[in-house]
């Protein structure tokens, strides 16, 4: 089982993660953000992780630290469970249509990080929850993962659709990623034979 608890306290937030890179897609989340609670449920449930989650942050402020933090320790909890990596697909790639939103996503878990978020939203907040928030999530969670992340929106005008069907489609990306091919599962994916 490729489990991983995660707990980090600071100033501006304390949050406590654990992931299940093999489960069923359950999950309980307490962000302190409704949406975000919404994005990280339907993140769980199409990449088939368990996933426990709560924070508490200073949503009095905003939910900038809240958003960015969790983005951090969801990433070590991926690259911690990844472990080197062996057997591990490392690539996946998935086109998702969320009702008139359509978002292509593509990852590689190559041990190194980089960012494309190439989505263009017209509303400045969903609900209380700043959409430039989007982009902060998934720079801490491929900085800490130590992943590469391509995300493209094709079509789509409803922010909420198309920052809902980005977490879906990054989710079902990441489930093919981090599967293990039996055929190589003592393999490390990489002409390098590590991936870091």
């Amino acid at each position: 089982m490729r489990t991983i608890t995660i707990v980090r306290t600071t100033k501006e937030t304390d949050i406590s993660l654990m992931l299940n890179l093999d489960g069923k897609g359950e999950s309980q989340v307490d962000s302190g953000c409704g949406f975000l609670d919404h994005m990280l449920t339907l993140f769980a449930r199409h990449g088939r992780f368990d996933l426990a989650l709560t924070c508490k942050g200073d949503t009095q402020v905003d939910f900038h630290h809240t958003t960015e933090d969790i983005g951090i320790c969801l990433g070590l909890a991926f690259k911690q469970a990844l472990g080197d990596k062996k057997g591990i697909n490392r690539y996946g790639d998935t086109v998702l249509p969320m009702d008139e939103a359509l978002i292509l996503s593509a990852v590689d878990i190559s041990g190194r990080s980089f960012l494309n978020l190439d989505l263009k939203m017209r509303a400045k907040r969903v609900g209380n929850f700043d959409v430039e928030l989007v982009e902060e999530f998934f720079i801490a969670f491929t900085s800490n993962a130590g992943l590469n992340l391509h995300v493209k929106q094709l079509d789509g005008k409803n922010t909420h659709h198309i920052i809902e069907g980005t977490f879906k489609s990054v989710a079902r990306s990441l489930k093919q990623a981090v599967a293990i091919d039996p055929n190589f599962a003592d393999e490390v994916p990489s002409t390098k034979g590590v991936l870091q």
